[in-house]
């Protein structure tokens, strides 16, 4: 899993009615002038895209705490995070660097606008990465575990969500360091000993976090124990794939795409097709999600392996099928991958030099014939991806 990005905080449907006007627009007559009405107006704003207008409205409520201290906190935090949303990221560290003289150890309360997620940011937003990001992330981590520990015991529902919240946050933030120390890292001699200690807490604070297994089967990956990875990642999928796409618990769509990624890696091609059919329905232009899918059945080709709901009859060969439907996949990724104009070479490389060599074994489709000059042909091995790739339907073109 990437390091992760604090979540914005959301508003209510009644909260938003009473500073915005109709349309969506900011009423004249409800124009608040208090600092917390207007950071609150700007929080609306931030979250419906209207990015420009609530750098107005925080820029104006840290104006009207000039000089009052601790009372500019809640303006410079929401500062940082809006000058990131308009890749400003020189100007959201100042932000967050100021915050932080303020409340150097996280200590002052959230509502005050004190606490971890300034920290958190400024990790992801270091130049220098490694151990400079390790150092903001372990700044965070101190302060969630004091907020936690705070909450043990009390019984509201708020402050049990908000206990869940944080233990999610911790937990995130315990793994983004653990994979700095499997990568930037990996050279210090307490690397592996570090990665073990931290996703050992990170689990023990969220023992069913579908990313944190996915950390889980990292590391167990770079340590050569496969099994006891692919243990980890079939539990990962377990917690959520009978979950409806909507639901909260289904992680984010660039998380399910490392783990197939991670599937791949530990021989699960099944599950890994799985995880990446699911992508496809939920979002048909990922290139990144046709690329996977089609390397992975090329990879059940290659083990005489199909799924056995693309095998026409019982006279085709598993190979057979699964090399057609790894051609439809990864034609289909290179149609989006120029339609997108898609920047990672590599993955366009790595997808033509696995269809010319099918193309070589299995021949082209008839929509390549039937389409030619309506889309891009690339050279070596004349593919058109424009086809509409109903080739599936041909056994033996």
């Amino acid at each position: 899993m990437g390091k992760p990005r604090p979540q914005k905080k959301k508003s209510s449907k009644s909260r938003a009615k009473s500073v915005l006007g109709p349309g969506g627009s900011i009423s004249k007559q409800k124009m608040a002038q208090s600092p917390s009405e207007l950071l609150d107006q700007a929080t609306i704003l931030l979250q419906t895209g209207r990015v420009e207008e609530a750098l107005g409205h925080a820029q104006q409520a840290l104006d009207l705490t000039a000089g009052n201290g601790n009372a500019q906190l809640p303006a410079l935090n929401l500062l940082g995070e809006i000058n990131v949303e308009l890749g400003e990221i020189e100007t959201a560290r100042e932000y967050l660097l100021r915050a932080v003289e303020l409340d150097p150890n996280g200590s002052i309360p959230e509502s005050e606008g004190g606490g971890a997620e300034k920290f958190m940011w400024l990790a992801q937003l270091s130049e220098q990465g490694g151990m400079d990001s390790v150092q903001w992330f372990e700044k965070g981590v101190v302060s969630l575990r004091q907020i936690i520990q705070s909450l043990e015991g009390n019984t509201s529902a708020e402050d049990v969500a908000n206990s869940v919240e944080k233990k999610a946050k911790l937990s995130n933030a315990l793994c983004a360091v653990s994979e700095i120390y499997m990568t930037d890292l990996s050279w210090e001699e307490d690397a592996e000993a570090r990665c073990e200690a931290l996703i050992t807490e990170a689990i023990t604070v969220t023992p069913e976090a579908p990313e944190v297994l996915q950390t889980l089967a990292s590391i167990r990956i770079s340590q050569l124990r496969t099994e006891d990875a692919q243990a980890a990642l079939k539990k990962s999928v377990s917690l959520w794939k009978d979950l409806s796409p909507e639901d909260p618990k289904v992680p984010d769509f660039a998380t399910r795409i490392s783990l197939a990624r991670l599937l791949m890696e530990v021989t699960l091609e099944f599950e890994a097709l799985e995880v990446l059919e699911r992508l496809i329905l939920e979002d048909d232009q990922s290139v990144e999600a046709w690329y996977l899918g089609g390397w992975c059945l090329y990879l059940l080709a290659e083990k005489q392996e199909a799924p056995k709901d693309i095998q026409d009859d019982e006279t085709e060969s598993p190979r057979h099928a699964s090399l057609i439907a790894s051609r439809e996949w990864l034609k289909q990724s290179l149609k989006l991958y120029d339609l997108l104009q898609y920047e990672d070479e590599r993955l366009r490389d790595h997808a033509l030099e696995l269809v010319q060599g099918m193309v070589q074994e299995i021949g082209e489709d008839m929509d390549d014939d039937s389409d030619e000059g309506e889309g891009e042909d690339y050279e070596d091995g004349e593919i058109d991806v424009e086809s509409d790739d109903e080739d599936h339907e041909m056994a033996d073109s």
